[in-house]
């Protein structure tokens, strides 16, 4: 076996020994820190009670145990669900565009997304069969209708697609669909507070309900895009080139397109807006690990869930007793980054 081959194998395994390392540390503290601040022995020990049985040490109350359990425990498991959400999809974006500029809220999808869960809010739909799965599910055919809306205007207006004219459009589509959430939020009455703060972006006083919700959306897109690293590789070189490798590209970009998309469109129901995630995250660490999808999108769902937990853990601690929306976070960290990838890249072009 080729010394190559083995030192690139434990290199993997080493990246992703400190990806799974620091999702724990990251998880630890967002449960330990607050206003009720819990050594992490005690985390352990509440989890080794409640999951396999063992007796925990007999100076934990039950009060303790039901803060972590009940509270804290739901909230960082979905502010990771969340986030490795909106990473992995931006990374999949990413890669199918060939541009680091794309992710899920420059691209409208997010905004779409967005209106799906509002009109739910707004005329407290329930559809047949679904039940609390209306939302979720009515945020993810809004996501999806908006990119493929956005990638027909692009294509009708410029052929060749570029990167500039579909975030371009995609920031029209985000404009008019917060034209159309600012028309339902005028007209609404008592749900008004509730819409404005789900979109301003959090995960606070979400229970397991918001976990159930949205796992099942989150285990199909990361399956659909996680299958399909190589075909990912593939685009990085041209469609003509991955068709003569053998991708049959229509299919498999309608494959990645609806599970980044089912991604974004079960984090914005669950959490709200929370823009620049799947930018910051996936452009990190291809700038560290490369380009290679294997490892880039499974990186990209590990520490973009170690992210937003950080994000969450800063927006109930910077002020508190009060809370900022997760939303403003991402967005003071991603903004500035957005703008200088923007920057570079037209800078390259001229």
């Amino acid at each position: 076996m080729p010394k190559s081959f083995i030192r690139k194998s434990l290199n993997n395994m080493l990246s992703y020994v400190i990806a799974l390392t620091a999702v724990v540390v990251c998880i630890l503290l967002g449960i330990s820190i607050g206003s009720l601040s819990i050594p992490f022995s005690s985390i352990i020990d509440i989890f080794l009670e409640q999951w396999w049985g063992i007796a925990p040490s007999p100076d934990i109350p039950d009060t303790l145990v039901q803060i972590v359990m009940a509270i804290r425990l739901p909230r960082v498991v979905l502010a990771f669900l969340v986030g490795a959400s909106l990473s992995l999809a931006g990374a999949a974006f990413q890669g199918l565009l060939k541009n680091p500029l794309a992710d899920p809220y420059t691209l409208g999808v997010s905004s779409g997304a967005s209106v799906g869960a509002v009109v739910v809010l707004f005329f407290h739909l329930q559809l047949p069969w679904f039940g609390s799965f209306t939302l979720p599910i009515m945020s993810i055919a809004f996501g999806l209708l908006t990119l493929f809306l956005v990638l027909f205007f692009t294509r009708a207006v410029d052929p060749r697609m570029s990167v500039e004219t579909i975030i371009l459009t995609g920031i029209i589509f985000s404009a008019f669909f917060s034209a159309l959430i600012s028309l339902m939020i005028a007209l609404t009455g008592e749900e008004l507070r509730q819409i404005i703060t789900w979109l301003m972006g959090s995960v606070a006083m979400r229970s397991w309900k918001y976990v159930v919700m949205m796992l099942p959306f989150f285990i199909i897109g990361c399956l659909l895009l996680l299958v399909n690293h190589r075909e990912l590789n593939a685009f990085a070189f041209g469609e003509e080139a991955a068709a003569h490798i053998g991708v049959h590209v229509a299919k498999r970009k309608l494959v990645i397109l609806i599970g980044a998309s089912l991604l974004t469109g079960a984090a914005v129901a669950v959490s709200g807006a929370i823009g620049f995630v799947g930018l910051v995250v996936p452009h990190m660490i291809r700038l560290v690990a490369g380009p290679n999808h294997r490892l880039l999108l499974p990186l990209s769902l590990l520490y973009g869930g170690a992210f937003l937990v950080l994000a969450d853990l800063a927006a109930r601690t910077m002020i508190s007793p009060s809370e900022l929306p997760i939303g403003i976070i991402t967005s003071l960290i991603g903004a500035p980054l957005f703008a200088g990838l923007f920057l570079n890249r037209m800078k390259r072009k001229t």
